[in-house]
């Protein structure tokens, strides 16, 4: 097991914990190395440094930028870069500016089809109001009977061809390549195998994504079985990216690991977080 979490939500986007208290659920796991990576959003990243600091682990600053590619929603995490950059922190304020209009047009929708009144429900699981997202639309529809957990909701409403989901504009791919790399971090293309995308599809991904200056790759991911882990390490190799790992840590219960350990890399790929880890 690798002690090294880079992918996790708190509750300044989506997660159900303070910055903090991930902080230190993962430092009671064993992590030696942290990011936190809320979405379109750095609010987190003071309070989780200096917990962080408080417990000996080392942390990285992080962000998951929302893009859009063609007709695919896609992930960008951000790693390592100066949270203080300006550009990066326009561009983030620009895409959190679409959420709200996105949430009432969710909102709208899943009123169309017989649920009513879902925005004000999804508000009030949100602490921050700038970010609300599906996550916060799901627990609300738990939360009144509509299905039994976050997962179920995600296959009944919200993705593609379902009540609730709303087309929207986020980044572009190079735009947010350029704010990451402009700050001083690495991008690197979150959870690969979420993407409805196939073979031939993904390797003009992992093309594009490289040229534009892209670097990283989730390799190891909590929404990565054993086949996925392996397939992603060998693209990682093939196209010279190098292999990050994170858990995509929402909240207990809605995930398949707490923040912390991640399984190993496969062998022969390049991890992301050896420059952190020498210069701690």
């Amino acid at each position: 097991m690798t002690p090294v979490d880079l992918h996790c939500h708190s509750t300044v986007s989506d997660g159900l914990l303070p910055p903090r208290e991930v902080v230190r659920l993962a430092a009671g796991r064993g992590c030696r190395l942290l990011a936190l990576t809320d979405h379109d959003e750095l609010g987190g990243l003071a309070d989780a440094a200096d917990e962080a600091a408080q417990h000996g682990v080392r942390f990285v600053n992080g962000v998951e930028v929302s893009v859009s590619w063609g007709k695919h929603t896609l992930h960008i995490v951000g790693l390592g870069f100066d949270a203080a950059n300006e550009t990066l922190r326009e561009g983030l304020a620009g895409v959190r500016a679409g959420r709200d209009a996105r949430a009432v047009a969710m909102s709208e929708s899943l009123a169309r089809a017989g649920i009513p009144d879902v925005l004000e429900g999804a508000r009030r699981h949100a602490d921050n109001p700038e970010i609300i997202s599906r996550a916060h639309f799901a627990r609300h529809l738990v939360e009144r009977g509509l299905a039994k957990d976050v997962k179920s909701v995600f296959k009944k409403y919200l993705v593609r061809g379902k009540p609730g989901f709303v087309e929207h504009e986020w980044a572009r791919l190079h735009d947010a390549i350029a704010w990451i790399r402009g700050a001083g971090g690495v991008a690197v293309l979150a959870h690969p195998a979420r993407y409805e995308i196939g073979n031939e599809t993904m390797r003009v991904l992992l093309t594009e994504f490289r040229r534009l200056g892209g670097e990283g790759i989730e390799v190891v991911s909590g929404v990565h079985g054993v086949h996925e882990v392996a397939r992603f390490g060998r693209l990682a190799q093939e196209f010279g990216l190098l292999a990050s790992s994170g858990t995509d840590y929402h909240a207990t219960g809605e995930g398949a690991r707490d923040p912390g350990l991640n399984p190993d890399l496969p062998l022969g790929c390049e991890p992301v977080w050896s420059r952190w880890l020498e210069a701690a």
